[in-house]
C-alpha cells in the first residue's frame, strides 16, 4: 500500500469513527438498558458531546482527520465535524448555532432518558 493510499484509508477511517461515535451519542440510550457499565459509558460520552459543542474545544477524532488530511497533501476541512459534513450536505441551510442547540438537544434527551430510568429505579427500591 502507498503512502496516499494509506493516508486515503485512515481518513476514511477516522471519519467512519467519527459517525459511528456520533450515532452511539444519539442512539446509545436504546442499547445500555440493564448494561451498568455502558450506561456508564454513554452518559460519559453524552457529557463529552455536550461539552464540545458548547465549549472552545475540537473533538479529537476531527483532529485525527484534519491531521491526515494535511499528511495526504489536502487541505484540512477544518473546523467541526457536524459542521462540516452534516451542515453541509443535510442542512445546507442550517445556521451553526441551530445545529449545536440540536445537537445538545439530542444529548439532553439521552439524559432525560437515564433520569426516568434513575427515578423509576428509586421507586421499585422504595416500594421494595
Amino acid at each position: 500500500m502507498t503512502g496516499e493510499e494509506t493516508n486515503n484509508a485512515a481518513i476514511t477511517l477516522v471519519l467512519v469513527m467519527h459517525l459511528v461515535w456520533i450515532l452511539w451519542v444519539i442512539f446509545g440510550a436504546f442499547f445500555t438498558r440493564g448494561h451498568r457499565w455502558l450506561s456508564g459509558f454513554h452518559l460519559a460520552s453524552l457529557i463529552w458531546g455536550i461539552l464540545v459543542e458548547v465549549g472552545p474545544w475540537l473533538c479529537p477524532l476531527t483532529m485525527a482527520e484534519d491531521f491526515f488530511q494535511r499528511r495526504a497533501g489536502l487541505r484540512p476541512v477544518g473546523g467541526d465535524f457536524l459542521n462540516h459534513c452534516i451542515r453541509s450536505v443535510v442542512y445546507p441551510e442550517v445556521s451553526v448555532t441551530l445545529l449545536t442547540v440540536l445537537g445538545v438537544g439530542v444529548c439532553v434527551a439521552n439524559l432525560a432518558v437515564y433520569a426516568e430510568r434513575f427515578f423509576r429505579w428509586v421507586r421499585c427500591r422504595q416500594n421494595a
